[in-house]
């Protein structure tokens, strides 16, 4: 019996054996299906370069297939976006994708400017909130990541750049003040003369311009709270608030101060009401990416002397330290306190005084200012211990600091570096350069050089030297156009800012092996930001794998 049992088994075995060697029927007619890269979905605030192409740019060099509305779907100056064409192309585009970064003014209005000048009424907002909740249900697989402003309150009407109503123009100061003074009175109380400053400016503002104002600040903040509740009911994966420019005491502050307490029991690890807006798509993508591949970068960060995290920076309403800290929480990341231990050393470049400057001021000429040399020796120090090392630029907004560039420059450090930022408000230029350099470990080299060289042209060539040029040359041009509305100067201004850069990056950028394309367009009709498009590869002796004289 134990031999016929035996024989039993062989026969078994060498039955399975054929069996798991011949085809299956019909096999041959099947071709095998190709396994793509990882889906994304991606929409931003609107169609700005920064916002949209060059954040989708650094997820893309990973190797993920970031999938962006088409930009006439999106918002850009004039256009304040088609919220309905977004929902669709949102719900056509779902299948098959990992995870979707999501703008929630742009479906909930069309886009970041929308938001401030819409006229939807409450139904509506409340009811395309609502599809959040639906598409959750017919994608449940897919993770949710939603970003959102709370809307902001420029100083004046100028610093509104003709993106708030029209009579902001006009009474925008006005306006902050007021409200200025009504956030406080909650905080800490008014003086008595405050008081009657406060009664004084409810009657000077026009009453039908305040409530237009307001009324649209209560239709955001209803659907803001709309998207906490959906969040509690885990739509998102992640929720996001941004604080768009703002100031200790605003409009802006006191509503996000609401808006956390409503959202307090979530946690950060699913809810956050943080400065900034600009960055949060940013951060988000990097947030989706970490948790695809199950990572928690750890980033430790150091400050310049002097104030260093303590600096409150213009258009911000609170100290650096703490935005940088919520910028590495919602990016997926872990703040820690040794650069040995860390995946990213942040180096932010703060002014010892604590302020932070324009950087079209006349000071930011190139010439090393107190704490220059300092923090550069503080970059070569990192980087010639082998750290990964980005740096966050923030002495001036809305441009480089010329004299730290000079220093990394002359030091050879430049191309160094794994990350750098230095555009717009203190809280984008952090919180860009944190997502982006969560990221660049898993990038090659000649990647990472693409990316500083896309924000050395911007940010250090364009924001911060041939902006302020171009800008004092205006009136020479012939054909009607400003500053902020181009119009029939555009031409002349792409042609001339196109030989400055190109001139800017011979004299100060190490040689490129090829310098095929640099072009520069203007695509929200003003000077503010541009579209600088480059093909370009360092000298591998600039790279990271030689460290500079300097360093050594």
């Amino acid at each position: 019996m134990l031999f016929q049992h035996r024989r039993v088994s062989i026969f078994l075995a060498v039955l399975c054996t054929v069996f798991s060697v011949m085809p299956l029927a019909g096999a041959h007619r099947k071709a095998a299906v190709p396994v793509g890269p990882d889906k994304i979905i991606y929409v931003p605030h609107d169609n700005r370069p920064i916002s949209d192409k060059q954040t989708a740019a650094v997820v893309r060099k990973l190797g993920y297939d970031v999938v962006v509305p088409p930009d006439e779907l999106l918002g850009s100056r004039n256009d304040l976006g088609h919220p309905e064409a977004l929902w669709q192309w949102l719900e056509q585009n779902a299948a098959g994708a990992k995870a979707a970064v999501i703008s929630s003014d742009s479906l909930l209005y069309g886009s970041l400017v929308g938001s401030r000048k819409h006229t939807y009424t409450q139904q509506e907002i409340a009811a395309r909130a609502e599809r959040f909740a639906q598409f959750h249900k017919e994608f449940p697989k897919l993770k949710l990541y939603s970003f959102g402003s709370i809307m902001r309150t420029p100083r004046t009407g100028e610093a509104s750049g003709h993106e708030e109503p029209e009579y902001y123009r006009n009474y925008g100061a006005d306006i902050f003040r007021y409200t200025l003074l009504k956030d406080k009175q909650e905080v800490e109380g008014l003086t008595r003369r405050e008081k009657k400053e406060y009664a004084f400016l409810e009657q000077l503002i026009p009453q039908k311009s305040l409530r237009d104002w307001l009324g649209r600040r209560d239709k955001n903040f209803a659907a803001n709270k709309q998207l906490i509740d959906l969040t509690k009911n885990n739509v998102f994966s992640y929720f996001v608030l941004g604080r768009d420019d703002n100031a200790p005491y605003s409009q802006t502050h006191l509503e996000s101060r609401h808006l956390a307490e409503y959202g307090r029991a979530l946690g950060k690890s699913q809810f956050q009401a943080m400065a900034g807006i600009d960055e949060i798509g940013m951060l988000l993508l990097t947030r989706a990416v970490n948790d695809l591949r199950s990572e928690m970068p750890f980033v430790y960060t150091r400050y310049n002397w002097g104030r260093g995290e303590f600096t409150v920076p213009s258009y911000s309403d609170e100290r650096i330290r703490d935005s940088i800290e919520d910028a590495i929480y919602a990016a997926g990341g872990m703040a820690v306190r040794s650069p040995e231990k860390a995946d990213l050393v942040l180096l932010v470049n703060t002014n010892p005084n604590g302020k932070t400057y324009e950087a079209n001021d006349r000071a930011n000429n190139g010439t090393p200012r107190e704490g220059t040399t300092y923090f550069a020796d503080i970059v070569s120090e990192n980087v010639a211990k082998g750290y990964p090392v980005a740096i966050a630029d923030i002495a001036y907004a809305n441009g480089a600091d010329n004299a730290l560039m000079e220093e990394l420059k002359n030091r050879g450090l430049l191309f160094k570096l794994k990350a750098y930022a230095g555009w717009n408000t203190a809280t984008n230029s952090t919180g860009f350069v944190l997502g982006e350099g969560m990221l660049v470990k898993h990038m090659q080299n000649d990647d990472i050089d693409d990316l500083l060289l896309t924000r050395y042209l911007d940010d250090w060539a364009y924001q911060a030297n041939v902006r302020n040029t171009m800008a004092r040359q205006l009136t020479w041009l012939r054909g009607d156009g400003f500053y902020g509305s181009l119009d029939g100067k555009m031409q002349a201004v792409q042609y001339r800012s196109q030989r400055m850069l190109t001139r800017f990056v011979e004299e100060n950028l190490p040689p490129m092996r090829t310098l095929e394309e640099l072009s520069i367009t203007f695509p929200w009709n003003r000077m503010f930001e541009s579209d600088i498009t480059h093909t370009a590869h360092v000298e591998p002796e600039y790279h990271i794998t030689k460290l500079s004289k300097a360093a050594e």
